[in-house]
């Protein structure tokens, strides 16, 4: 395995610290330098071309917003976000400008949260061996925030044509976010089914998230809750550290939030939701399996395609990570390679409504 060179960005000096011995620990990983500002992280990302960044948000002078666009312009690397203000939405912003993904920092010094960040620290920069740098800078075109949005007209079917699909099931990882923001902003302005959304994210990342793209889109986004019932026009997103399943009550299909079991890796999962999925729904599933690392959607999108439903993959062009969309296209079930560019309308097409 290819070593990964990494510059560690952060003005407080324990922070650097702290972040460069965990990194060390990573077998893979060699840290060739370290910068207390932006200004200083500038030169050597420039100087040192590191194939990882890690970057704190808040520094004095240029701050890690500055510092992340000019890098992704200047000389683009992926970038990891260790930040103490990773609760809330200075994250996103920053997944949106280029960042990979992000890692919390402890907020205090506590032994068992610096493993717990070793080892997701050691789980991203593994997954960022095989990351798509190309993909990674086409994400980085600006999102329209919700002044900006175009008006869109109530969705209608066309004459004569029968809405085939009740749910759209998407599952994503590493890169997801800036990708189904993407999807999202690409759909009509009224859903004429319901969106469910597993991305990987830790516990009390995913309300914000959601929030987010609530405030940017016109139709309902909001973090499921046990018992939701399902409608359309809405958009559900899976909270961090539980399974989102679908079971039919009666003449309704409801939310249940199910605790991951100790096996399981990817969380929330992206196969509890497919195969929920195509327990109720049957045929009327479509599901998408977008960017990320690990093989979490592979035994779902099987299941969908025993029930009868269709199954959409992210190509390798524009995956930022691969590993979740080559899994899926693996089992032979997947009915479409898609680019993340051309996935909206692909999705609307299958829908009826091109």
């Amino acid at each position: 395995m290819s070593r990964v060179r990494v510059l560690v960005i952060d003005d407080s000096a324990y922070s650097r610290r702290t972040i460069v011995k965990l990194l060390e620990e990573i077998s893979v990983v060699e840290v060739i330098g370290y910068a207390v500002n932006g200004e200083e992280g500038l030169k050597k990302a420039m100087d040192l071309r590191p194939d990882l960044i890690t970057l704190d948000l808040e520094m004095p002078g240029m701050d890690g917003f500055t510092l992340l666009r000019i890098i992704m312009t200047a000389c683009p690397a992926p970038v990891i976000v260790v930040s103490s203000h990773s609760d809330d939405d200075r994250v996103f912003k920053a997944l949106e400008l280029g960042a990979v993904d992000f890692v919390a920092k402890p907020r205090r010094a506590l032994s068992d949260q610096l493993l717990e960040i070793r080892d997701e620290l050691q789980q991203k920069v593994g997954s960022l061996l095989n990351l798509n740098l190309q993909g990674l800078k086409n994400r980085t075109r600006p999102v329209p925030q919700v002044e900006n949005l175009p008006i869109r007209k109530v969705a209608r079917l066309p004459r004569g044509v029968c809405q085939k699909f009740e749910v759209l099931a998407i599952g994503a990882s590493t890169g997801g976010p800036p990708a189904l923001q993407k999807i999202l902003s690409q759909m009509p302005g009224k859903l004429p089914f319901t969106i469910l959304i597993s991305q990987h994210m830790p516990s009390g990342f995913t309300r914000t998230f959601a929030e987010r793209l609530n405030r940017m889109l016109p139709f309902e986004v909001k973090e499921a809750s046990d018992g939701d019932i399902l409608s359309p026009n809405q958009v559900l997103v899976a909270p961090g550290g539980m399974n989102m399943i679908t079971v039919q009550v009666r003449d309704q299909v409801v939310i249940r939030l199910k605790s991951p079991s100790k096996d399981e890796k990817y969380i929330p999962s992206v196969n509890a939701m497919l195969a929920s999925v195509a327990r109720v729904y049957g045929a009327r599933a479509l599901s998408v399996v977008l960017t990320g690392m690990g093989n979490d959607g592979s035994l779902g999108v099987r299941k969908i395609k025993e029930a009868g439903g269709v199954v959409l993959a992210e190509s390798e062009e524009s995956a930022v990570v691969f590993g979740m969309p080559r899994e899926a296209i693996a089992t032979g079930v997947v009915d479409k390679i898609v680019n993340l560019d051309q996935m909206a309308e692909k999705i609307l097409e299958l829908c009826g409504f091109r």
